[in-house]
């Protein structure tokens, strides 16, 4: 069973270290070209990785183009892993893999078919979702199902630690799956209809923020968006700020116009602590922002020059 991977993003590091570590040989991996990968949010240092674990690496533009189909070919391989991959992987690059590749997708499938499942299910103040390791066919996240692993979604998540379990959870579901495979078995069923329309691409101008909106909606996006995605973001004082951390806050400043700064959130034990912003329906406290590359917290976003302020959503 000739193995490969296929992989620019985070979320694959993890599987395929312990792919590795116990003792499954791969062919190859493919993976984006430098130039490209910089354009993704969450790119791995492959060729780093590739080095340290001795694999040898195959860096394309696109893998349905002249140098995905080359890369394919070469490796002539029976599975490939598809882990951490923006690209729809289309009919003629399929063909080159026998028995097929196998996918992950970061929701409960069929919920959550398309585009940034992890940022829409923060967005959306969703409770749970999980990850979905999938055979890829021509539909958009629509093969058969392999494996699924739920998990909650807590008031404190962020991308970040979500991308954390979903990479934890492909390490294990390749893991469970791959002695059925060198078996020469295709373990699968077919998934679930679902007439729910796939969720759209998100841009980095999707994360201005609307603080006409509830304070935990604008809690959602800040946390949805935030490193190493490319952060939510407002204007104040005529320049653009990133925000990159926020807090929920009881309360609310009747007649205050969202984005308004009422104040600095002090503490018992120190004044550094944050910038509160009245939202549509309640506050969010501001921990950390950055303008112009430089970050600012602490002294700067308790200072009472603010107060009275007023963050632009336009």
């Amino acid at each position: 069973m000739r193995l490969g991977w296929i992989g620019f993003h985070q979320e694959g590091v993890s599987a395929l270290r312990a792919i590795v570590a116990h003792g499954y040989r791969l062919e190859g991996v493919v993976t984006l070209q430098p130039a490209v990968a910089a354009r993704r949010s969450a790119a791995a240092d492959y060729r780093g990785l590739c080095r340290e674990l001795g694999l040898p690496l195959v860096e394309v533009a696109d893998i349905n183009g002249p140098d995905g189909l080359s890369a394919l070919a070469s490796l002539d391989l029976d599975v490939a892993f598809v882990i951490g991959w923006t690209q729809l992987v289309r009919a003629a690059a399929r063909s080159l893999v026998r028995t097929g590749l196998i996918g992950a997708h970061a929701s409960l499938l069929p919920v959550g078919r398309g585009r940034a499942p992890i940022n829409w299910a923060l967005i959306q103040g969703q409770s749970q979702t999980g990850n979905t390791l999938l055979w890829l066919n021509d539909t958009v996240d629509g093969g058969d199902l392999i494996d699924q692993t739920e998990f909650p979604i807590s008031l404190y998540d962020t991308c970040a630690t979500l991308y954390e379990r979903v990479a934890d959870s492909n390490r294990d579901m390749i893991l469970r799956v791959l002695p059925g495979l060198l078996r020469g078995e295709r373990p699968g069923r077919a998934q679930p209809v679902s007439a729910d329309p796939p969720l759209p691409g998100r841009r980095p101008e999707d994360g201005r923020i609307d603080w006409s909106q509830t304070s935990q909606q604008v809690y959602d996006l800040v946390r949805a968006v935030t490193r190493p995605y490319p952060g939510a973001f407002s204007t104040l004082a005529g320049r653009r700020w990133l925000i990159w951390r926020c807090a929920l806050l009881p309360g609310n400043r009747r007649g205050a116009r969202p984005g308004i700064v009422v104040g600095p959130l002090r503490s018992p034990t120190s004044d550094a602590c944050g910038q509160v912003v009245q939202c549509g329906r309640g506050q969010v406290a501001l921990l950390e922002v950055e303008a112009e590359g430089e970050t600012l917290g602490g002294t700067w976003l308790s200072d009472q020059l603010w107060t009275g302020r007023c963050w632009e959503d336009a």
